[in-house]
């Protein structure tokens, strides 16, 4: 039998669907994501914890969910909201049904919500706090998304990183269909030898970065955001990779005093919430965005060639380019709104970008970073 459910706005505002997944009350920061497809993807990056996130696309689940595609062992958003779930998923490759995936990890999914409306709220006002229940009323459930605590001044690295470290060792061989007429009989192309070893710093590490990483050449030793740059250094890595994560980049001191020592001591590569964490480390700063970058169709440019790329990004903070010194070129902006998509240093060799050049499913028009950050160690060791 349906269960109703409502998700209510710190504003006030309201909308009544029905539940899948788990039952219950839960609250976080809602924003929205605009790809069409990944859900899965997006229901297992790290960096959406303490966020309930709404798809735009209208219909979710279709494709059902496989272990393949995880980007993390166990979802991280607060809550689904979408407009309509499929309940019977077609795909050669599914597992398990959307529905009953959120089940088992006890994640509330809500349906039958007007998701343009939301999306066009929060574009109007910006993201803010919601709660998503089963068991509450209209004014319980408000009072419970406004009690909740904001996305800015939050730690969530602390939560999501890695307890220990590990070399990753998890499959990485790029899949494609076999081709007999070619005479390729399996469905995984070879990876290549292993050029350099660095070491990545865990905030939220996505799998699929470690995966490009290795199938560019890496062999990658993941350690936990709480690790000094001395123990790194220790390591005599070729480089060093900051990856992706949740929460504030400004709350980050801890992070931010390690990440300086490592400037010009080791060839550095930051994604996303590493590209903010290099800013704070450079002595810049952050600002929060309106309603944050999310989805797989965000225009960029690259100021150093002219290009124009079409990018996967998870961010609701970004770069205030103001407040980078003079030895710190922005190398990449947003078109939508102008803001910071890149950076590099001018004299050490360290660059960073917002987005995510290893976005599973795509686009994959960022694919060469990988391939820049393997050039920059070798320049580096020459």
């Amino acid at each position: 039998m349906p269960v109703n459910a409502i998700l209510a706005l710190e504003d006030g505002r309201c909308f009544e669907g029905t539940a899948f997944g788990a039952i219950g009350t839960t609250t976080g920061e809602i924003c929205f994501n605009t790809s069409m497809t990944g859900y899965q993807e997006v229901i297992t990056d790290p960096s959406y914890r303490g966020q309930i996130v709404a798809m735009t696309y209208p219909q979710i689940g279709n494709y059902g969910v496989n272990p393949a595609d995880a980007e993390s062992a166990a979802p991280h958003i607060r809550a689904f909201v979408i407009g309509e779930l499929c309940e019977v998923p077609s795909n050669w490759r599914s597992t398990q049904s959307l529905n009953d995936y959120l089940a088992e990890h006890g994640i509330l999914g809500i349906e039958g919500i007007d998701t343009r409306a939301l999306t066009k709220h929060l574009r109007s006002l910006g993201a803010m706090r919601a709660c998503v229940t089963t068991a509450l009323n209209r004014d319980a459930a408000i009072a419970a998304a406004t009690a909740s605590p904001p996305m800015a001044g939050m730690d969530y690295v602390r939560e999501v990183s890695t307890p220990d470290g590990y070399l990753w060792t998890g499959e990485s061989r790029r899949w494609r269909l076999a081709n007999a007429s070619t005479g390729e009989d399996t469905n995984y192309a070879d990876l290549p030898p292993v050029r350099h070893r660095i070491v990545a710093y865990d905030f939220g590490l996505k799998y699929n970065i470690l995966r490009r990483l290795r199938q560019a050449g890496f062999e990658v030793e993941v350690v936990n955001s709480r690790t000094s740059a001395t123990e790194v250094l220790a390591k005599n890595p070729d480089g060093v990779f900051l990856s992706n994560g949740p929460g504030d980049p400004a709350a980050l001191d801890y992070i931010h005093q390690e990440i300086r020592q490592l400037l010009g001591e080791t060839p550095i590569f930051g994604i996303c919430l590493g590209n903010q964490i290099l800013a704070h480390a450079f002595g810049g700063g952050t600002f929060k965005l309106k309603f944050g970058h999310r989805g797989g169709n965000q225009p960029v440019k690259d100021l150093r060639s002219g290009k124009i790329a079409i990018t996967s990004q998870n961010h609701g903070f970004a770069v205030d380019p103001a407040s980078l010194p003079d030895d710190v070129e922005v190398t990449h902006i947003n078109l939508n709104d102008g803001t910071v998509e890149g950076m590099r240093h001018r004299t050490h060799p360290v660059f960073s970008v917002q987005y995510h050049p290893e976005a599973a499913p795509g686009p994959h028009d960022a694919n060469y970073f990988f391939q820049e950050f393997a050039d920059l160690i070798d320049n580096a060791k020459h």
